[in-house]
């Protein structure tokens, strides 16, 4: 089919979509999901139709749960394609994302708002818009209060998207996002939502905020060591890299690492019989514990005559 004959088409079908009966629209939508699926031409040439993203903005606020779905996802389609992420990510879809996090209406919404948020945060320039826009507080009251649900992973990648940027990891730490995110890890029945997690606060410690939250949060050696006996290894892979930097900024974090019998054996088997990325970061806490020198039961604040 030619350009041509393709703009005509789907001037064509956004039109069917804004029809009154259900059933015109919701095929005219599923034709849009097919044709943006797999073609960055096609998501272009949608985009660049006059009035073809208010239209699809409007159809996601559907009362109607399929054509929401149905709209979200071709919205999603279209923030595949990098140049269109930045006209996507205006303030009036922000808001829209956001009521969806707060109140979805089913979890395959709450799940296509996730994943458009964390698409389009991919965008360096859109990750300060989100964190000005209050996505960021928004996710994590989510995570908090529904670590079992069926979109938490995607709300917890589209979280760990947005933190890479230095404001947004002060915006999050404000809001909280350690003892939750900790919370997450102690609670979750599934090991992938644990490793997202610390996939999170990996993300939150390099940044001095986020490192002193850490620091500051009580027991937090004793949830990574227990983390080490888990069975997933991304997440023996993130507390291994978050036992680094608390290592390297506290002797403390230290001394309450080597209070714990199992701890040193636990780094010898993961150093041997982990992953890769596990094997190194435990192999890096090894030698800090040997050339740490520290008594682990002595007061560390006494002094030496």
């Amino acid at each position: 089919m030619s350009t041509a004959r393709l703009r005509e088409t789907i001037v064509e079908i956004l039109s069917e979509a804004q029809s009154d009966s259900p059933e015109v629209q919701q095929k005219a939508l599923q034709t849009l999901v097919s044709i943006t699926k797999v073609s960055p031409q096609n998501r272009t040439l949608l985009a660049q139709t006059n009035g073809a993203i208010s239209i699809l903005l409007k159809l996601s606020k559907s009362l109607s749960p399929i054509i929401e779905t149905l709209s979200l996802t071709i919205l999603f389609n279209l923030s595949l394609n990098p140049d269109l992420k930045l006209s996507l990510a205006d303030m009036e879809t922000i808001d829209h994302l956001n009521s969806i996090i707060i109140s979805p209406t089913s979890p395959e919404s709450s799940k296509l708002a996730s994943s458009l948020i964390c698409s389009l945060a991919m965008l360096d320039k859109n990750k300060a818009k989100f964190g000005v826009g209050g996505t960021i507080p928004l996710l994590i009251n989510s995570v908090s209060g529904r670590t079992r649900c069926a979109a938490a992973h995607h709300l917890l990648s589209s979280l760990a998207e947005l933190v890479q940027f230095h404001g947004n990891c002060t915006v999050a730490v404000r809001a909280a996002a350690v003892p939750v995110l900790i919370q997450v890890i102690k609670s979750a029945d599934g090991e992938d939502l644990a490793g997202t997690s610390l996939a999170v606060l990996g993300l939150l410690a390099r940044f001095d905020e986020g490192l002193n939250a850490l620091k500051n949060t009580g027991q937090v050696v004793n949830s990574m060591v227990d983390v080490l006996k888990g069975r997933c290894m991304l997440s023996k892979e993130g507390a291994a890299e978050i036992l680094l930097r608390l290592f390297d900024e506290s002797e403390g974090c230290l001394r309450d690492a080597l209070r714990i019998p199992e701890f040193l054996n636990l780094l010898a088997d993961i150093s041997v019989r982990g992953s890769a990325k596990a094997r190194e970061k435990a192999g890096l806490l090894l030698k800090k514990t040997m050339e740490a020198n520290i008594d682990p039961y002595s007061d560390e604040t006494a002094m030496f005559f």
